[in-house]
């Protein structure tokens, strides 16, 4: 037996890293996928890497600031297949680089994607859990929360990440009386296009190997080796299940073992 067999999974999103890898393992677990994103380019090739027939997965082109936009696609999940059982909050604005001297702009719009567009697109995948009797709400945090990384300072995303981390409490507060369960995925570095671009990046400016540029990040990991995209979906697919069916308003870090001190 697959681990959501019978559920009705909506990922926001869904791009080529992280919100790919957790549709196609939300869909090799057994659940109906439903996607969100602004691509539509996106949304179409990750629909067919979930199912190619097209049985077990729908998708709508969704801006998670606009809340209209995130109930058209919880709309979309109860026309096509019932119900909702499972939300994973993937969609973020995660390019603000920089301290406090960083663009004002960038602060605003990390805030508005990461912070109200999610809580957002929660609101509105609530409602329809309540009326399927529960469910499990998915958070994707970052380690930059917690430890700020030194090669890559992200002031703006890091704080917003953490408002999430705040949010998971009360909601779990508020939610779970309906049998809703609130949780954090905490990703530390994580392999997949983001990071795979910052090594590269790397290269060409320090003018270092490849293999030196992902030591660079590997070396404070105990287990020696960078989590991937996938590691990190496999973690959002044990909360999406009934395995972790009295788990909620928790945390889960996925960072090889890295914890500074």
């Amino acid at each position: 037996m697959q681990l959501l067999d019978g559920k009705v999974v909506i990922v926001s999103g869904v791009g080529p890293g992280l919100g790919r890898e957790c549709a196609v393992a939300a869909s090799r677990e057994g659940a109906s996928v439903v996607l969100g994103a602004r691509r539509q380019e996106n949304l179409e090739k990750a629909a067919a890497e979930c199912d190619p027939d097209g049985k077990t997965v729908a998708w709508k082109a969704t801006d998670i600031c606009d809340q209209g936009q995130c109930d058209a696609l919880v709309a979309t999940a109860v026309e096509r297949f019932g119900r909702v059982d499972g939300l994973v909050n993937v969609a973020a604005f995660d390019s603000a680089f920089g301290g406090i001297d960083s663009s004002v702009d960038e602060w605003r719009q990390t805030l508005e994607t990461n912070v109200i567009g999610t809580l957002q697109m929660t609101r509105a995948a609530a409602g329809a859990m309540k009326e399927s009797g529960g469910g499990s709400v998915v958070m994707i945090g970052s380690q930059t929360t917690f430890w700020p990384a030194p090669l890559s300072p992200q002031l703006i995303y890091g704080a917003s990440k953490g408002a999430l981390a705040s949010a998971v409490r009360f909601l779990n507060r508020e939610l779970g009386p309906s049998k809703i369960r609130v949780n954090n995925v905490v990703p530390g570095w994580m392999w997949g296009p983001p990071v795979e671009m910052f090594v590269d990046y790397m290269v060409q400016t320090d003018g270092i190997t490849r293999e030196e540029a992902i030591g660079r990040i590997t070396g404070p990991m105990p287990l020696g080796e960078m989590p991937s995209d996938g590691d990190v979906a496999n973690a959002v697919v044990f909360f999406l299940s009934d395995w972790a069916r009295a788990v909620s308003g928790q945390m889960l870090f996925v960072n090889g073992g890295d914890f500074p001190h």
